[in-house]
């Protein structure tokens, strides 16, 4: 079973998925302004980061979502919404492939497509390289907040997978995410969906997220969140949380 941590204790279940830099620690930043007695969150650390760094497995989409999915039996929950940042985004939209019936609404956060991400391969082999070169991995997350933000939140976000993932699985995940395409199986799903991204993302932009996400799903509303860019759960906490549990309560 896949390590995780769990915030508040409320009757609307959330499985929360982190992005490729994250872990179970992603939405802690979220954590005073939640309603605990509204929402449980539940977040679980992909095989191979954080808690569940010493789980092997195949390090993939596919996986991540089915593991989900049997973590939400574990803890007896039926029916959730999924929250899923960049890489988790996918992820939460693998999961809403394989149990269309157990999920309620889904919020992508600067979210990756179920389409993947058509890198060239000069700019793959560059996000490849943050793996073991961490001034690849700074320019990565320099990038994604629009080269705005301090030196030390950079820094700090670029070499965190260092220190709570193995290489091997941080390889393995980026090419899942980049390369995986099952948007015509989510395609025409019906469910209430939420996209936000952040003004400043380098690279998940409004327009992406016009030509995949709202191209997908014909309930889905777009959220252009001011002042933050890949990473809304450090740059705008208190917005982001407001942000879904509005969307989450209607």
């Amino acid at each position: 079973m896949l390590g995780y941590e769990t915030f508040g204790h409320g009757p609307k279940k959330i499985i929360a998925l982190h992005g490729w830099f994250g872990d179970e620690k992603t939405f802690a930043p979220l954590y005073r302004a939640l309603d605990p007695d509204a929402f449980t969150w539940i977040c679980p650390a992909y095989r191979g980061y954080g808690a569940s760094k010493h789980i092997a497995g195949d390090y993939n989409v596919f996986e991540i979502a089915k593991d989900a999915i049997a973590l939400a039996d574990h803890l007896g929950v039926q029916k959730f919404s999924l929250v899923g940042h960049s890489m988790g985004g996918m992820a939460a939209q693998r999961a809403l492939a394989d149990a269309p019936e157990r999920v309620e609404k889904l919020v992508a956060v600067t979210p990756v497509p179920a389409s993947g991400v058509p890198f060239d391969d000069d700019t793959y082999a560059f996000f490849e390289s943050a793996v073991n070169n961490a001034e690849a991995a700074s320019g990565i997350v320099s990038m994604s907040v629009g080269g705005r933000l301090c030196q030390r939140f950079v820094r700090e976000t670029a070499l965190y997978p260092k220190k709570i993932a193995l290489d091997a699985a941080f390889s393995a995940y980026l090419k899942s995410w980049a390369k995986t395409d099952f948007h015509k199986e989510v395609a025409g799903k019906t469910l209430p969906v939420k996209v936000i991204v952040g003004e400043h993302d380098g690279g998940l932009t409004p327009d992406v997220m016009k030509a995949t996400y709202m191209a997908c799903y014909p309930n889905a509303e777009l959220e252009v969140m001011a002042n933050a860019g890949h990473y809304p759960m450090d740059e705008t906490p208190i917005a982001l949380a407001t942000s879904i549990e509005a969307f989450l309560l209607k």
